[in-house]
């Protein structure tokens, strides 16, 4: 029987070296990731803040999506994923024509060889094209810019994060990235980092942590009250965050693959317990569960699970997850009471618990779990494997100094960045337009509704009873224009 055309592969977009099952998942992949971005985490922030706050947080995540994109392509991919430059950077270079875009997928500097210079693991060659990579790894990149985002909410200069986010990607974000997956020192070295817990969650939740002391603080009132205008909203969002991990974590393999289906499996078991861990722990504390908790608690599983996902067995992600629910529920309900330093520095979101605290607590548990068999079907460096599985102390050794790097760098570069922007124009908004809030910073308002900052215009009330009636007495008057009310 002959073959069916559509599995030849002799058709003109079907090259040898093209695996149409593996491109199909990395799209899909991308795709879902992307939708953590766009729409999850734009729907999740405009329903956490206070209402008027809805439209600049939303906004600030659809702004980063589209910025990061046009970097990415532009400098940012080559310098994440290209030809090495420096030990933890890679060269700068385009990633738009079509000869680069159609050709097979290549990481330039993965190759790993044995100290006498032989070749020990070969280049990182995906089975589908360059195009496909570009655009799954750029995911990567705008949702850690997006997941920043949320230490700044509520009092960030827009003009300000427009011009942070193409210089943080190009000089903060693409060096994690070339130096534990692209070929970096770290990755040679063998540090761990499956699917971001360092390169992404620890970065954001570092540098956000450090925007918010440079940006400065929300007003008082909205530091004391600052409770979501949509619970039901952030609950979608949220939900798109959660399964949208299926991409994030099932995708890293670069491709449809065993290590792929036990990640997926790994992230879903981890978020589940540590959000049921979280949750148990508010009721004990509390007397009621909160909903909001159980989002930070979904969070945090879906953090703690990523450097370790597709290299853990699914008992060890139920471990994880406990200890992701424990872990940073104390470091966000008790120590963050006791701190001086956290207590000053106005962290909108919790980033650095929900993301730094957990991103560190999966990088070392994955140090301590990694289990043999699975490491070997992926990691670049043969022979990896967890403390526990008679590994030593050597990985979570090197989990330790992979983590000191990114807080380090983000620490440094986060701070001159925004340094640099301030010399321009101001982090944060001004006083008189913190207490407006949306209608100040855009002109527009999440809701027709009235009362939580909003410029009020009594004549939008009484402009249609007035139309055919010169006579009234408030046709001519200024009664209440541009007054401000704060609710």
């Amino acid at each position: 029987m002959a073959t069916p055309i559509a599995y030849q592969a002799n058709l003109p977009a079907v090259p040898d070296w093209l695996n149409k099952g593996d491109n199909g998942w990395q799209l899909a992949a991308a795709t879902l990731v992307g939708m953590q971005s766009m729409p999850g985490l734009v729907v999740l922030y405009g329903s956490i803040v206070k209402k008027k706050w809805a439209v600049n947080s939303a906004f600030m995540a659809l702004y980063a999506f589209a910025a990061a994109l046009i970097v990415w392509v532009l400098v940012g991919f080559r310098m994440a994923f290209g030809e090495r430059l420096l030990p933890f950077w890679g060269k700068a270079g385009p990633a738009l024509s079509q000869g680069y875009l159609v050709g097979r997928a290549r990481m330039l500097a993965t190759p790993h060889h044995f100290r006498n210079g032989t070749l020990e693991k070969g280049m990182e060659e995906p089975f589908y094209p360059q195009a496909s990579l570009v655009y799954f790894e750029f995911t990567f990149a705008a949702i850690t810019l997006i997941l920043l985002a949320g230490s700044v909410l509520g009092r960030m200069n827009i003009k300000a994060w427009m011009a942070f986010v193409p210089l943080w990607l190009i000089f903060s974000y693409t060096v994690g990235a070339f130096s534990l997956w692209g070929g970096g020192f770290l990755f040679h070295w063998g540090v761990i980092d499956y699917s971001g817990g360092y390169v992404i969650h620890l970065a954001s939740g570092i540098s956000g942590f450090t925007a918010a002391y440079w940006v400065g603080p929300r007003l008082k009132s909205d530091r004391e009250r600052f409770s979501p205008n949509n619970i039901l909203l952030m609950l979608t969002g949220a939900g798109l965050l959660w399964l949208g991990w299926s991409g994030f974590n099932g995708g890293a393999p670069y491709a449809a693959n065993i290590t792929s289906s036990v990640a997926v499996l790994n992230t879903h078991v981890c978020a589940a317990t540590s959000l049921l861990t979280w949750t148990c722990l508010d009721v004990a504390f509390f007397g009621k569960p909160s909903v909001i908790g159980a989002v930070q608690g979904m969070m945090t599983g879906l953090v703690c699970i990523t450097p370790g996902a597709g290299l853990v067995q699914t008992w060890a992600a139920i471990v994880m997850g406990i200890l992701a629910g424990i872990i940073p529920w104390i470091s966000m309900m008790i120590l963050h009471k006791k701190s001086a330093l956290l207590q000053k520095v106005d962290d909108t979101l919790a980033v650095f618990h929900t993301h730094a605290v957990a991103g560190i607590l999966g990088g070392l548990l994955t140090g301590l779990l990694a289990e043999p068999s699975l490491c070997r079907l992926i990691l670049p460096v043969p022979g990896s494997k967890g403390t526990a599985y008679g590994g030593g102390f050597l990985q979570l050794v090197k989990q330790v100094v992979g983590a000191l790097f990114i807080i380090g760098w983000n620490l440094i570069s986060t701070t001159a960045i925004l340094l640099a922007i301030a010399r321009f124009t101001p982090l944060r908004m001004p006083d008189d337009q913190l207490m407006i809030g949306d209608d100040a910073a855009h002109g527009e308002e999440a809701y027709a509704l009235w009362g939580d900052g909003e410029r009020y215009d009594a004549t939008r009330q009484v402009t249609m009873m007035l139309a055919d009636d010169s006579r009234h007495p408030m046709r001519d008057s200024n009664t209440a224009r541009g007054l401000t009310i704060q609710l």
